[in-house]
């Protein structure tokens, strides 16, 4: 990858920028002789010029700050949004609110991992956090629930873009040896944020109001904008003047990718999974998938090359993320009503209790990214957090309702260690496995599939799930006897609310129902981690890199 001197920075030192280049290239050699002599690394920018830690932080906190706003905004109107539609009056709209924003987004990623390994990411990122800021005022500005829903659209038509551009923009100016302790605060952004999402949604609609949940993010977003144009400067794009766009590609991967997620967010709840929908929509998926790989074979830049696959690291890794994805959304997504209803709490409490898997995700994560920058060794941790997760998901298995709160707070935690170690990890080998030319690709894609398996688990927890409640709560009925009839078995009525506020005798049979039916369904997701956990086994375990522009060769 070519590089041009950075004018600015000459010019501050008084350096010519002319008749350098040879200079440029024998000097960043000799730097990069001597990091891998001496296990150091060194941040770079254009030219090979080295990056003071200040202002790699600097650079880091504008990524992280684009990166926390567009994970939040997957969780932050959750615990908001009865709130909303007796508000907007949409309850029939309800679920759009939700699904808008992950399908915007998913659908998106690997658009802008490609476009940025085309045309350069600086700005892509600043186009990203501007599209992300007009979807947020659009959402606060909302009147009708269709007003709402596609401010969540367009706040996902930029967020999937600040996701995947962050952590490639990191690999821009940060070598992979030294990566690891960066990857694990992204990591922790992810964790933060699905705990400090519901919580501050909740916070904003019980204090002031929900629409701060959008507000919030135009200074936010205004300030990572700033700090973006001022402080990111990346080697210069050097390439075809018009690079070819795989528009094909894009098309047939959106259509693919939206009836897969609508697929998991509709079958089961909006609509029965044997229903002409879900079952239009999987022949949709299916034939658009075809149309995508028979599309991206005869592409001159496709937007997912199907050459990644050969890469054994990144299929490897990008198969064991899908399958941490749909045990992570699967584990988590019913874990807070499943402590509202059984300890009697309000969604805010809830939420609250989840801070010890969000420790535990942080001591880990963290810790480990500095261990990996530290040794240089990487391939155990996600194997070790692999199996970790199953270790808790086993855990989750056994609790019932009179399970005591500081067992269950225990399990959390241990899911927090094993979700740390096994998440961010897979995105540094996957951008240290690739030349650096297909960055911004190889990152889009592993974070796209793990989407798609976060959409997964949900839809297959859930729906596992209702099928128990069901039959539970129709054995319970049934046991009853005539008095059965008081005993509510629409298992759409049952939010923590009403089963709170039912006579206590029958107040016990629904949360015991509740809970047998879905503790095993936990068991079920262990020899996914099991498999993802073999899986890493084959991961070869590339040296990482100690300068940021890898060799093409």
């Amino acid at each position: 990858m070519s590089t041009s001197p950075d004018l600015d920075e000459a010019a501050d030192r008084g350096e010519p920028a002319g008749g350098r280049a040879a200079s440029d290239s024998a000097a960043a050699a000799a730097r990069a002789g001597s990091a891998a002599s001496t296990g150091r690394t060194e941040p770079v920018a254009e030219g090979g010029q080295v990056l003071t830690k200040r202002r790699v932080n600097l650079i880091f906190g504008a990524l992280m700050v684009a990166m926390l706003l567009s994970a939040l905004d997957q969780t932050i109107l959750g615990t908001a949004l009865p709130t909303i539609v007796g508000e907007l009056d949409g309850v029939n709209h309800m679920l759009w609110v939700a699904t808008a924003y992950i399908l915007a987004s998913t659908v998106v990623m690997p658009v802008y991992g490609k476009l940025g390994d085309l045309i350069g990411r600086k700005s892509l990122f600043v186009i990203a956090l501007s599209i992300f800021v007009f979807g947020s005022i659009l959402g606060g500005f909302a009147n009708s629930m269709e007003w709402l829903i596609a401010g969540r659209a367009v706040q996902g038509l930029g967020g999937g873009g600040l996701m995947i551009l962050s952590q490639a923009i990191i690999a821009d100016v940060i070598p992979a040896r030294d990566r690891g302790k960066y990857m694990g605060f992204i990591g922790a952004v992810f964790g933060l944020s699905s705990v400090a999402g519901p919580l501050l949604g909740g916070l904003f609609t019980d204090v002031l109001s929900w629409r701060l949940a959008f507000w919030i993010n135009v200074p936010l977003g205004l300030a990572a904008i700033l700090l973006a144009v001022l402080l990111i400067k990346l080697p210069k794009h050097v390439g075809a003047e018009r690079p070819k766009i795989d528009v094909a590609g894009m098309v047939t991967l959106a259509i693919a990718a939206a009836g897969l997620v609508l697929t998991a967010s509709w079958g089961g709840t909006e609509y029965d999974w044997d229903s002409p929908m879900i079952i239009g929509m999987i022949i949709v998926t299916v034939l658009a998938a075809v149309a995508f790989v028979l599309v991206e074979r005869r592409s001159a830049e496709p937007v997912i090359p199907l050459s990644l696959f050969a890469n054994r690291n990144f299929t490897l890794t990008t198969l064991a993320g899908l399958a941490i994805g749909v045990a992570m959304f699967g584990a988590i997504g019913y874990m807070p009503t499943f402590l509202q209803i059984v300890n009697s709490v309000n969604a805010t409490v809830s939420g609250f209790m989840l801070l010890p898997m969000l420790g535990g995700l942080l001591i880990t994560a963290i810790g480990g990214g500095f261990l990996v920058s530290k040794t240089g060794r990487y391939k155990w941790m996600p194997i070790t957090g692999a199996l970790v997760v199953a270790l808790a998901l086993v855990l989750f298995s056994t609790m019932r309702a009179d399970t005591p709160l500081p067992l269950i707070l225990t399990y959390l935690t241990i899911l927090g260690l094993g979700l740390g170690l096994a998440m961010q990890v897979l995105v540094l080998v996957v951008q240290n496995s690739v030349p650096h030319s297909m960055v911004g690709t190889a990152t889009a894609g592993n974070n796209f599939f793990r989407e798609i398996g976060a959409s997964l688990g949900s839809a297959i927890v859930g729906s596992l799930f209702v099928a128990r409640l069901t039959e539970q709560l129709s054995s319970s009925a049934g046991s009853l006897g005539a008095g059965g009839g008081a005993l509510p078995t629409d298992t759409n009525a049952l939010t923590p609310a009403a089963i709170n506020a039912l006579p206590p005798e029958i107040h016990q049979i629904i949360v015991d129902a509740y809970s047998t039916a879905l503790s095993p369904v936990y068991l079920y997701l262990v020899p996914l981690m099991l498999v993802a956990a073999l899986l890493l086994c084959f991961v070869k375990e590339i040296p990482l890199a100690t300068t940021v522009v890898q060799s093409e060769a």
